[in-house]
C-alpha cells in the first residue's frame, strides 16, 4: 500500500501566496517577524519588493495592510493564530470588519498541534474570535489541496477573510483533479445513516478514519468536512441532522465558540437533535509533541468513534 503523502497546510499557504502573486500584481504580504515559520518566506523570495515585514508589532501589521486594502491593493497578513486573532483582534474588529475591508488574515501554528511551543501558542480560540466579528468568512482547510484552493477563494473574495493553517504535517486526501473549494459550503466524504460526523480542518483526516472503522462495526456514519467556520453551509448540517437524527461535530479548537456551538445554535433553532462535541474542553494546552497531544486531548480517530460508539447506545 503506498504511503500516504503529508504536508502542513501553513507550507500550502505559502507555496499558494507565491502562485497568485505571479499572477495578481496586486497582492501584498505583511508578516510579523515569523516569514520562516508563517512560510511567507516562499512570497518574499519571488516578490521582495511585495512583502512587508512589521516586525513583534501584529497591530500595527494590520493597520498597515487595512491602508494597503483602502488604496486597492490585496494584502494578506500573517502570523501565528494566537497573535492574529488574539493580539490583533482590536485592529481586524475595527479597522477590517467594520470598514468590511479586503484584508486577509492567513493564521499558522492554530490548535494544541503547534505542540512544544506550549499553551501560550496554542490558540483554541481564534474561531470564537473570529466568528465574533460581523461580516469576516473563517475558513479551516483541511489537508494541502483544500488549503490551496482556500487560499484562491479568499483571493477572489471581496471582504475580509480569516484563514488558519496547520503546523503538522495532515495526510492528503483530497483529489485535486476532482476537487472543488467554495466558501460557505461543506463536502460529504462518506455517507451514513445513523449518525453525523461534522468536522473541520485536521479533525476532518481523524472523523474520515472514525466513519471506516465504525462502518465495519456495523454503525453507519456519515463524514461530513465543514471548512467553512463562517458563513456555515446550514443546507448541509440541516440535512445531516433531519437524515441522521444525531450529530457529532469534530474541531482542533475549544468546544466553547468554535464549529461545535455554530452547529448547535443553528440546530436548536431549526431541527433540535442530539449532539456531542468533540474538541478541547474547557482548559489550557501545555507542551509536548503534536501527535501525542491530539491523542491526550481527545482529537484522534479512536475517540470520535468512542464517542459515536457511546452515543448510539
Amino acid at each position: 500500500m503506498a504511503e500516504v503523502k503529508k504536508i502542513a497546510t501553513r507550507d500550502s499557504y505559502g507555496n499558494t501566496l507565491a502562485a497568485l502573486g505571479a499572477e495578481h500584481s496586486d497582492l501584498v504580504v505583511f508578516d510579523a517577524d515569523l516569514a520562516g515559520a508563517t512560510k511567507t518566506s516562499i512570497f518574499k523570495k519571488a516578490f521582495p519588493a511585495r512583502h512587508f515585514d512589521c516586525g513583534i508589532a501584529e497591530g500595527n501589521m494590520v493597520a498597515a495592510a487595512a491602508g494597503a486594502a483602502a488604496m486597492g491593493l490585496v494584502p494578506f497578513v500573517s502570523t501565528f493564530a494566537m497573535f492574529a486573532a488574539g493580539r490583533a483582534f482590536e485592529q481586524i474588529r475595527n479597522s477590517v470588519g467594520y470598514p468590511h475591508l479586503n484584508v486577509k488574515i492567513g493564521a499558522t501554528h492554530g490548535g494544541i498541534s503547534v505542540g512544544e511551543d506550549g499553551a501560550s501558542h496554542q490558540c483554541c480560540e481564534d474561531f470564537a474570535l473570529m466568528r465574533s466579528i460581523p461580516g469576516i468568512v473563517v475558513l479551516c482547510p483541511a489537508d494541502d489541496v483544500e488549503a490551496r484552493a482556500a487560499v484562491r477563494a479568499a483571493y477572489a473574495h471581496q471582504g475580509p477573510v480569516y484563514l488558519r493553517f496547520g503546523r503538522l504535517a495532515v495526510p492528503v486526501f483530497h483529489d485535486e483533479a476532482n476537487y472543488k473549494f467554495e466558501i460557505g459550503k461543506g463536502e460529504l466524504l462518506q455517507d451514513g445513516s445513523d449518525v453525523a460526523i461534522l468536522a473541520t480542518g485536521l479533525m476532518v483526516n481523524e472523523a474520515l478514519e472514525a466513519g471506516r472503522a465504525l462502518k465495519e462495526a456495523g454503525i453507519s456514519a456519515r463524514v461530513v468536512n465543514l471548512p467553512t467556520i463562517k458563513p456555515l453551509d446550514e443546507e448541509m448540517v440541516l440535512k445531516a441532522a433531519k437524515e441522521c437524527g444525531k450529530i457529532v461535530t469534530c474541531e482542533e479548537h475549544s468546544i466553547i465558540g468554535g464549529l461545535g456551538e455554530a452547529v448547535c445554535a443553528l440546530l436548536c433553532e431549526k431541527c433540535p437533535v442530539p449532539v456531542r462535541r468533540v474538541g478541547v474542553n474547557d482548559e489550557f494546552g501545555h507542551s509536548g509533541p503534536a501527535a501525542a497531544l491530539l491523542q491526550q486531548f481527545g482529537l484522534s480517530a479512536g475517540h470520535i468513534a468512542e464517542v459515536v460508539r457511546s452515543f448510539s447506545v
